[in-house]
């Protein structure tokens, strides 16, 4: 039996755990290295230049889309992407017919998975399947250039940090593209964000803390521990008794700074 050598690489040491014990239960699937972060991913791939990898896209420093983007022009093993966001690149990801996984990880998906890689193998197709990982990281986003051996040599090496201009929102199996200058504000509602603009308000499910990560923070503070504001739609700034303030946006509606962000107050001084 021809076994498929395979990386796994997640920077959350349970979400690490679980995937090598359900690969385990495929006689098939032989786990050569495992990496906490995106870095030490890639330089396992180029060292042992592994049939499969699955790389979580939320890694500090590296991403799994960086760890892609280094590969290109290398010799590029099948990657099936892990995720706990399933609006991240969702619609991307089934246009190109790219497999992914979402967190935690679902034993049949898994199988699925496991199976579409063994059906790429078999039809030494694995050329044909990166060229379409290629496109769509050229897609979600401008990438800048990266040179391998800066990457694998350099001990602080971090990618320019890419922010989105557009955030796909799921409902009922219909997504939604948002851009991002069209926000207004950004409020949390328990395990879901409310993404309000002038005219809707979208439903999102991620915490204040993977927003934050992807809209820029010269445009998007948080003003509070459950609010992000878009700075471009703050008309005036009201001082309040206890040492609060409240932003007025351009559509009239007022949203509360609490002590705690008021640094972000001094932009306006």
């Amino acid at each position: 039996m021809r076994k498929i050598r395979t990386i796994i690489a997640d920077d959350e040491p349970l979400a690490l755990k679980g995937l090598r014990l359900r690969l385990q239960s495929f006689d098939d699937v032989e786990i050569i290295a495992e990496c906490a972060n995106g870095k030490s991913a890639l330089a396992e791939i180029m060292k042992e230049k592994p049939d499969l990898v699955f790389l979580d896209i939320q890694m500090p420093g590296m991403d799994g889309f960086g760890v892609v983007r280094a590969l290109v022009g290398e010799e590029m093993p099948l990657v099936v992407f892990v995720t706990a966001f399933d609006e991240y690149a969702l619609a991307a990801f089934q246009a190109h017919a790219i497999d992914y996984l979402l967190k935690p990880v679902d034993p049949e998906r898994l199988d699925e998975a496991v199976g579409k890689v063994r059906t790429q193998l078999a039809q030494h197709s694995a050329i044909e399947q990166n060229a379409k990982i290629v496109k769509l990281i050229e897609n979600l986003e401008d990438p800048p250039q990266t040179v391998l051996h800066a990457i694998l040599e350099g001990e602080n090496h971090s990618p320019v940090q890419k922010y989105e201009s557009q955030i796909n929102i799921k409902d009922r199996g219909v997504i939604t593209r948002v851009p991002v200058s069209d926000i207004n504000y950004v409020d949390a509602a328990g395990d879901y964000m409310c993404i309000h603009t002038d005219n809707k308000t979208h439903i999102l499910r991620a915490t204040m803390k993977n927003m934050e990560k992807r809209l820029d923070p010269k445009t998007f503070q948080r003003v509070h521990r459950s609010i992000i504001v878009n700075l471009d739609r703050i008309k005036s700034l009201h001082p309040h008794s206890n040492g609060e303030y409240f932003l007025v946006l351009e559509n009239g509606e007022e949203l509360k700074v609490s002590r705690t962000y008021k640094n972000v107050v001094k932009r306006f001084s």
